[in-house]
């Protein structure tokens, strides 16, 4: 029988193209540096190859050792799923989910579904990560995430997801300047650089293009937000408009400013709300219950 390598040689390795540093990573798995050190030398004993160029100061991963990184990634985490498999059989609601949320829909949302589960399902922990659409995937893919609420559409690859809800998109404007905008709006006749968006990597920007049939870019602003909160207090300054989703506002986001909201044109522009998971996994009972429980939510 071939020597079968070693997870926790498997995890060293992981640990150590991810934090790029041998003591780090040592602290990351609870070890000494010397026995992280050993376990990726018996590992690439193992299996004959060279996974590392050292030196005194520095190292490099050889081709085949990224190779093996990722295909590591792949084991472990379907290590992982088995054995939620079978600590979870016939309880489908019950141990921990790591659930990763978007920052348009995390402040708005995830308070709520942390709520509802814990009182459906008081065997069932949620562990919370905000980040982008694209490093979410990112984790999820590298199996350090279970579960994520996007907005869709966007491209998740060989992932499943599954539709929980629509959220529309509205356009808010500061009282004393609502009288400028003809009704219905005309984006054409709005003077350049008067629209407010996001950075480009939050999806929602390219969401509230689409939906809202925002076409000429000289409308917008080159001025790009880290938040939906800074985009309210520019608007709130009377420099332009700016579009919101209706769970934002609904959450209280305009509470304390001088904004209305303004329906924009076109069949009521929306993004849908997802739930996106890895296709290989053990728990899609729970992910689709949960899926039904934000449902419910989002329709309250």
């Amino acid at each position: 029988m071939k020597p079968i390598p070693s997870l926790k040689n498997l995890y060293y390795l992981v640990n150590l193209h991810q934090q790029q540093n041998f003591n780090r990573a040592a602290k990351v798995c609870f070890v000494s540096q010397s026995t992280l050190s050993s376990g990726i030398q018996n590992l690439e004993e193992q299996l004959g190859h060279q996974l590392i160029e050292r030196d005194h100061k520095s190292f490099m991963f050889t081709a085949i050792g990224e190779e093996v990184v990722q295909r590591a990634r792949k084991v472990l985490t379907d290590v992982d799923d088995l054995v939620e498999l079978v600590k979870n059989q016939g309880e489908p609601m019950t141990g921990e989910i790591r659930l990763g949320c978007i920052p348009t829909i995390a402040p708005f949302l995830l308070s709520k579904v942390v709520k509802q589960c814990q009182a459906s399902y008081p065997d069932l922990s949620l562990l919370l990560k905000e980040d982008t659409t694209e490093r979410l995937l990112q984790a999820l893919g590298k199996g350090e995430l279970d579960l994520l609420i996007l907005a869709l559409p966007v491209d998740v690859g060989g992932y499943h997801s599954m539709k929980v809800g629509i959220d529309p998109f509205k356009m808010v404007v500061h009282k004393d300047l609502k009288s400028t905008i003809p009704m219905p709006v005309d984006y054409q006749s709005m003077p350049d650089e008067s629209i407010f968006l996001l950075q480009s990597e939050h999806c929602i920007t390219g969401h509230a293009i689409s939906a809202c049939q925002l076409e000429d870019s000289a409308k917008v602003n080159p001025f790009a937000a880290t938040s939906l909160h800074t985009l309210v207090q520019m608007v709130n300054s009377k420099l332009g408009t700016t579009f919101l989703p209706q769970m934002a506002i609904d959450s209280g986001i305009l509470r304390d400013t001088d904004l209305v909201v303004v329906d924009p044109p076109g069949d009521s522009p929306y993004r849908d709300i997802g739930l996106v998971w890895r296709q290989t996994t053990s728990r899609i009972l729970t992910f689709r219950t949960i899926g039904n429980e934000i449902e419910s939510l989002l329709t309250q």
